[in-house]
Formats: structure tokens, sequence, C-alpha cells
């Protein structure tokens, strides 16, 4: 308040799920590289397609919006898909190559290009039963439909859009984040898909992202995935990005940090960019004047470890069972992470066989991931340091050491 008036404050801060930072650091290799392979696909080229993985909270979101943003221009036919455990992936490209073919259809002299990939989505959608994974065809579409397979059919769509949007001159991307919830027969039914569209050199590509595990994933499913897409991992920033990414956005207002408050700020979010959003926020809501120093930083840690606990972390923890929740306290108890798993089998008192169930689903609800053979690490960045602040944590840790 100032004089009964109140006053807004911006905050060039924005914290959250794939929301865009005002100023997007430490990327503009991988964007470069991206937006030279959509430069060819606009010349209706068939290129790779680009898959990239890292832990929560580096903004692997945050860079296929941007990307999805410059294919746009390029007047690329996007369409963005985030995969959910439900096992919705199929109706949801069945649905962007319906609207694909709604873009084209709207020119008289493309009119006629439709009919041939709307029979192949049909097949698509009649065929698949995403609830239980299985083909229900009447005797009528068993007959029409008879190949019964999602591969073959996806393999359909795809190569049917892909003739379509040669034709058009009307290049596609598909943008699908979270990968990793994608289940075997999907993610093995769209490399096949991919693989056949771009041999017969039709201008289609993806670009993903997920959780480490995705690699593995992939090439368990194809061998030939790895030529079929361009790998590129996503961490945490290098000091001076992250230096960029705290300064730039205040200067707009002309706020300045301390090298101190910088110093400090990095130390504590080690370089991962949602949690330098969250606590330039913070530091910004509390500051007053326009230079933020070592004290302001400091004065608002305790805000930032609240907040994250409370909308970062604590949601990912409270989708375990009580089984789960055992399995991280004791890879939490091995001090230095990634772990192995004997030694969490040996911190729960039980062997590796009897919680390798338990390993498999942490893995499959993108709790954890293993980093190499037999060794684990969690998904998210610091999420031992907040289980070594639960209350629950330290209660099961004392009683173990009775």
């Amino acid at each position: 308040m100032s004089g009964g008036v109140f006053v807004f404050k911006v905050n060039p801060y924005r914290p959250g799920a794939g929301l865009m930072p005002t100023y997007l650091a430490g990327r503009e290799e991988d964007i470069l590289d991206v937006e030279q392979l959509f430069e060819a696909l606009s010349y209706n080229m068939p290129v790779q397609s680009v898959i990239f993985s890292g832990l929560r909270g580096v903004g692997k979101t945050v860079l296929i919006n941007r990307l999805q943003k410059i294919a746009e221009e390029k007047e690329i036919f996007c369409r963005h898909i985030e995969v959910e455990e439900r096992d919705d992936f199929i109706s949801q490209i069945a649905s962007c190559a319906q609207a694909f073919l709604r873009k084209v259809s709207t020119k008289e002299k493309f009119k006629h290009l439709v009919q041939k990939p709307l029979e192949a989505i049909k097949s698509l959608v009649v065929s698949f039963d995403p609830g239980n994974q299985t083909f229900s065809l009447s005797m009528q579409e068993r007959e029409l439909y008879k190949s019964g397979n999602l591969t073959q059919s996806l393999t359909e769509v795809f190569t049917t859009i892909g003739e379509t949007a040669e034709e058009t001159k009307t290049p596609i991307c598909f943008f699908v984040d979270e990968i990793q919830y994608m289940n075997s027969k999907e993610l093995g039914s769209l490399i096949a898909a991919l693989h056949r569209t771009n041999q017969l050199g039709y201008p289609v590509m993806i670009v993903g992202a997920g959780l480490p595990k995705i690699y593995r994933m992939l090439s368990e499913e194809k061998s030939y995935s790895e030529r079929l897409f361009l790998y590129k991992e996503i961490d945490s920033l290098p000091e001076e990005q992250a230096r960029r990414a705290i300064e730039i956005p205040a200067q707009q207002f002309g706020v300045s940090y301390t090298e101190a408050a910088v110093a400090r700020i990095i130390s504590i979010t080690k370089g991962y960019p949602f949690f330098i959003q969250q606590i330039c926020q913070v530091v910004y809501k509390n500051m007053e004047g326009n230079l933020i120093e070592l004290n302001h930083v400091e004065e608002s840690i305790r805000e930032f470890y609240e907040l994250l606990d409370v909308g970062f972390f604590r949601v990912r923890y409270e989708r375990c069972a009580q089984s789960d929740k055992k399995f991280i306290f004791a890879m939490v108890k091995c001090g230095e992470l990634p772990c192995t798993i004997a030694n969490v089998a040996k911190n729960m008192h039980k062997s590796v066989s009897s919680i390798s169930t338990t390993r498999a689903q942490l893995i499959n609800k993108g709790i954890i991931y293993p980093v190499r053979y037999r060794e684990l690490d969690f998904t998210v960045p610091e999420f031992d340091g907040f289980i070594r602040r639960l209350e629950e944590y330290r209660h099961w840790s004392a009683e173990d050491r009775l």
C-alpha cells in the first residue's frame, strides 16, 4: 500500500509445469539444431525425429512448447500430445490425424486426398480398445480391417497422412510429452509407423520428451530406433546460463542482483531451471528496492523449500504405496545417489529379488529410474532432501536403528 493505493508488483519469474519463463536460458543450441530439421521438413523432406530426456524440472516441456511455436511459424502442422497413464495415446494420435485432414480438406483441390487416411484412422479407432489393450471387431469390420493389429493400423495412419502431407505440401510434426507413460505395445507401434513413414520419404516427424528411462524403452522396443531418433539429454544449466536465467528477467524492471546473491541461488538450485524460477519468484516478491542481496535470498530459503515440498515433491510422494515409501526411504538411507539395488535391499533387510516388484512399480510411476546396471536414482532433483525433511522418514529411520 502507498497512500491508500494498492501497488501491483509484476513478478518476472514463472515457476510451474511447462510454463514458459520470460527468458529461456541455456537451450539455444538445442533449439537451433531442431530448427534446422524444421527447415528441411518445411521443404517436404523426411528428417530424423528428436527425443529429449531429463529429470523433472529441467524444462523439457518448456523446450518442446517453444519448438512447437517455431514449427508453426514455418507453417508445419503441429499438435501437442501429453501421454498419461490411462493409456489414451492411440485416441489422441487419431484425433491429431483427423485435425490434420480437416485442415487440408478446407481446400477444394485437396478434398479427394482425405478419404484414404480417414479410412485408416477409422480402422485404428475401431480396432483398438485402449481400455483393455484388445481389438474388438464385428464380422463385417473383421473383413474390412482384417489386420486387427495395432502396428499395422497405426502404420497405415502414418503413411496415409504422410502421403497427404507430401502431396499438399503440409508437413507434420507431433509433439509428444511424457513418453515414459506409453505402454510397450503403443511405443513399439509408434516407432514402426514412424520408421515406415520415413522410409517412404514422407514429411512427418515427432519431437518427444520424457524421463531418462525412455532411451532404454525405445531401444528395447526396436533396435533401429537409435537411427530413427536424434537423442538429446536436457540437464541442469551450467553456471553462466543459470546466472542469465536469474538476472535477465529482473533486468527489464530495473532490478539487479549482487554476486553473492546469484552465487547463493545457483548453490541452492544446482542450476535446475524450475528451482531457479521458484526461488527467484519468492526472493523477488519479498524484496523491496532495486537490488537483491544475499540476505534477501537467505530470508526466502525457508519459503522456497515449503513451496517445493507442497507443490513439487509431495504430489509425487503421495502417489506411492506404503511399500514404495519404504523403498524410497531405503534409497535415501544409502546416503549417496545413485545407489545400488543391493544396498537398498540391505537397508530394507530384504533380498534383492523380493523388492524387484516395488522397484518396477516406482520406475513405472516415474519416481525412480535405472542409471546404470543395477543402480537407481530419483527422477526428481533433490527428492532425497525432501524425504529427509519428512517426519515419516525420520520415524522410520529411528525405528530401523532400534
